[in-house]
């Protein structure tokens, strides 16, 4: 129902006769574009998606111009729905552990920050100047520690975020996205429950059933030690493994990032009396 209020004629060629009560397309409208009845389509968007077929989805996708996460997480409630009772049920045993070797290549990278998440954002793995880019986060929040729940509670996020709204919506569409894969992750289902409960700003972007994913672009971070960094960052899934990731931070070369994330990495090495206060940081320490 989102997605059509999003659609209008003049997008997918219908004609518009006369005013309308609804800016988007109509459920008769969708169901023609679909070649569906609009019975059908009307249980199909009420959630009954049980017994449709590959290209009923695709018709209705088209119809809706829906795009690539879009058309996956459509995929994903129709399999959901057509899994039996037995199966929706089963959980693996115990979460994803982090691959020795996962960590030992996090670690190995000493320039640049990294992290590994499970698909409900919680950071099971970081490398010492992931530590520092985030060290906010991890100094509030006890193990595990969770990038969603930092963006809609920390007081600090949106300070720490220079497109906090950016970030927000996209970590509430990513977490749909993963909410449609498993509806019945307990764990999942406990943190987007809490973040309803204790988040107005998160409650509202829920609501818009908007879908995203975590896969590369460009932050801009405040950073409380080394103050303004941008840095691209890649999220790569872990072999083996559907439930964990590994995201890494980079500056452009030569770049006033590159020197940030430097003096972040002399800060980082230090601890605790000795850990530099960030106006003790210099270019002197820079060089060094």
């Amino acid at each position: 129902m989102s997605r059509r209020e999003k659609v209008t004629p003049e997008q997918v060629g219908l004609p518009v006769y006369g005013s309308r009560r609804v800016s988007g397309l109509r459920r008769g409208e969708v169901a023609a574009l679909a070649g569906v009845s609009v019975e059908y389509y009307t249980r199909l968007e009420r959630g009954n998606l049980t017994g449709v077929s590959d290209s009923v989805l695709e018709s209705i996708s088209r119809a809706l111009l829906l795009d690539d996460t879009e058309r996956s997480h459509l995929a994903n409630l129709a399999r959901v729905a057509n899994t039996s009772s037995s199966r929706k049920g089963k959980r693996p045993a115990s979460p994803p552990e982090v691959p020795p070797i996962v960590r030992r290549i996090v670690d190995a990278m000493p320039t640049l920050p990294a992290f590994v998440q499970n698909n409900r954002f919680d950071v099971l793995h970081a490398n010492l100047l992931g530590h520092a880019l985030y060290s906010d986060m991890f100094e509030e929040q006890g193990a595990p520690v969770n990038t969603v729940r930092f963006v809609f509670l920390s007081p600090v996020a949106r300070r720490f975020y220079a497109d906090w709204e950016t970030v927000a919506r996209t970590a509430v569409g990513a977490l749909r996205v993963e909410a449609g894969k498993d509806p019945f992750d307990t764990e999942l289902s406990n943190l987007i429950g809490e973040l309803s409960t204790r988040s107005d700003a998160f409650r509202v972007m829920w609501g818009s059933n908007d879908v995203g994913t975590f896969r590369d672009g460009v932050k801009r971070l405040r950073h409380p030690v080394v103050g303004e960094l941008e840095l691209e960052h890649e999220t790569l899934p872990v072999p083996g493994s559907a439930k964990l990731s590994i995201t890494v931070y980079s500056p452009k070369l030569e770049s006033p990032s590159e020197d940030g994330l430097t003096l972040l990495a002399n800060w980082s090495l230090t601890s605790g009396d000795e850990k530099l206060d960030a106006a003790e940081i210099t270019d002197d320490s820079l060089r060094d």
